[in-house]
């Protein structure tokens, strides 16, 4: 499974972004997908997941900030990011697993770079 990111840049505190992720290759029925994230001299975290239903997780940074959405006709997962905080400043990831999981995933994508910066 390949997975190709995109939506990352700078924003200003309190911006917005929409990070998009597609997913290629031999994609199983039944997978999850999400996003981690890891910002500078920090440990890589989950961010949200969702799985093929619509079943959704948020760490509890994000929790009423952050959307997380699938196409699954297109194999794509998006991060929907309001209200953006210099602490959301990180390279994020995005995941696909063949089943749930919050610790671990089988795929990652290269990383999309979020700036939150004025």
């Amino acid at each position: 499974v390949q997975l190709q990111a995109s939506g990352g840049g700078l924003v200003q505190p309190g911006g917005s972004l929409r990070l998009s992720c597609a997913a290629s290759g031999s994609i199983l029925r039944g997978n999850v997908m999400g996003w981690y994230r890891q910002g500078p001299g920090k440990q890589r975290e989950l961010v949200a997941l969702i799985d093929s239903g619509g079943v959704t997780y948020y760490a509890d940074s994000g929790k009423g900030r952050f959307t997380i959405s699938r196409d699954n006709a297109k194999n794509t997962v998006y991060l929907q990011m309001n209200s953006l905080r210099p602490e959301d400043t990180a390279v994020y990831y995005c995941t696909y697993n063949r089943r749930w999981s919050t610790v671990s995933a089988d795929y990652w994508g290269r990383g999309t770079l979020v700036t939150v910066s004025s």
